[in-house]
């Protein structure tokens, strides 16, 4: 018997009886749908989180300062500023692997236009590679240069929230607002960018020259500052980048080999790595946990073909009689399990991703602030299609092996 014979016989068998053979891959349907639209929202949410952590910054390298240990004390991340603008200048002109650096200054205040007034999340004071360094861009306007920051201008770039709080219709280029009194020139407006990975409010921020932030908001005449934010040129060189700016700040903070060191590098390589596994794994539970249904399914084929077997009994006697070899009755069964299961992978499938849309998009609904990126994934549509058809295979092979080892004369007698 061929295979498009042996195709077209259990074609004909399932139509005989269509009702049965749809309420036998209900559970097959039900576990790939599942499968595919778990592990679908599974890859949605495992890109969000990188691209929230990857919009922190191109391969962004955080400095910061600690403080060594002075009579068996020792104090926690930022307890004494140890870093300087000048230590951020090094790093940007001296270490080969670093794309841009610039030193960072925080604080907060009210900030007033007219009669609106607004609490920004951040007022940050930053140099000019701090667009390169966030990977952010500018929607209109331009941004402080090195002069402005020689003469501590009072010039400000404003996020996309700042501008809906304090201005509405109006066009902010040029206005000056008041910072603590302090009339500061807006002379850009940055690109829309979002919430952080926190849920934060990238958008709701000022910047301006770090040596502004210092002198006239903090009314601080030190140098240092809270923190160097550098980027690596490549994801490649983020290790080499580390240890360049280590070598180099040890060498300007004269730090000898075997003493601990007055600041801290961190990057968010480790933090990307830890989520996509913390994602993974809840994928693999969540699939693992609809995949039962699979199981269900597969037991409710094998019975199905068990009574299907019985019902053909005396069918399968006259192929035998007439000829048939057990392998052929039991190629037939085992194709007809197959057919059945894989017909149910391929409306679990679309039915999956069409339930990976839905629930993305009412993700996107309930949670204004982030959106959810919409995924369909190939690669656990394929293998709930393998898995679906290994399905058959194993849970169609008893009923199949039995139908092939029937007495020819016996199932002819059976009534």
């Amino acid at each position: 018997m061929n295979v498009l014979l042996t195709l077209r016989v259990a074609l004909r068998a399932l139509r005989k009886n269509k009702l049965r053979a749809g309420l036998t891959v209900m559970g097959i349907v039900i576990g790939i749908a599942a499968v595919t639209a778990m592990v679908s929202v599974g890859q949605s949410a495992q890109d969000l989180v990188q691209g929230a952590i990857q919009g922190l910054g191109t391969n962004l390298i955080v400095v910061y300062s600690t403080s060594r240990r002075s009579e068996g004390a020792q104090g926690g991340r930022g307890t004494i500023p140890t870093l300087t603008a000048a230590d951020c200048d090094a790093i940007a002109g001296e270490c080969h692997s670093v794309l841009a650096a610039s030193p960072l200054i925080n604080t907060h205040a009210q900030v007033i236009y007219g009669n609106n007034n607004w609490k920004p999340r951040d007022i940050d004071g930053a140099g000019t590679g701090y667009l390169t360094v966030r990977k952010w861009q500018l929607r209109r306007g331009g941004f402080f240069t090195e002069r402005d920051i020689s003469a501590a201008a009072k010039v400000c770039v404003v996020g996309h929230t700042m501008v809906e709080k304090l201005f509405q219709t109006t066009d902010p280029l040029g206005k000056t607002i008041r910072i603590k009194n302090i009339p500061f020139q807006i002379i850009g407006v940055l690109d829309k960018k979002g919430a952080n990975i926190a849920g934060g409010d990238e958008d709701d921020i000022i910047i301006a020259p770090y040596t502004t932030v210092r002198k006239r908001l903090r009314g601080s005449s030190f140098a240092d500052v809270d923190c160097i934010l550098a980027s690596g040129r490549s994801a490649v060189q983020m290790s080499s980048a580390k240890e360049e700016i280590k070598q180099l700040l040890c060498e300007r903070h004269h730090i000898h080999p075997g003493e601990a060191a007055d600041f801290g590098i961190d990057d968010l390589t480790d933090l990307k790595n830890f989520a996509g596994k913390v994602l993974l794994v809840m994928t693999l539970l969540l699939a693992a946990v609809a995949s039962i249904s699979l199981l269900v399914g597969g037991v409710g084929i094998m019975n199905i073909m068990l009574v299907s077997v019985t019902e053909r009994t005396r069918e399968i006697g006259i192929r035998l009689a007439v000829g048939a070899r057990g392998r052929d009755i039991l190629r037939q069964f085992l194709v007809e399990a197959v057919l059945l299961s894989s017909l149910g992978g391929v409306v679990g499938v679309l039915l999956g991703a069409g339930a990976s849309v839905a629930l993305t998009m009412l993700i996107n609904t309930l949670t204004p602030g982030s959106q959810w990126p919409v995924v369909i994934s190939l690669k656990a549509a394929v293998i709930a299609m393998l898995f679906a058809g290994g399905v058959g295979i194993f849970f169609g092979y008893y009923p199949a092996r039995r139908a092939s080892r029937l007495d020819p004369i016996e199932a002819l007698r059976y009534e």
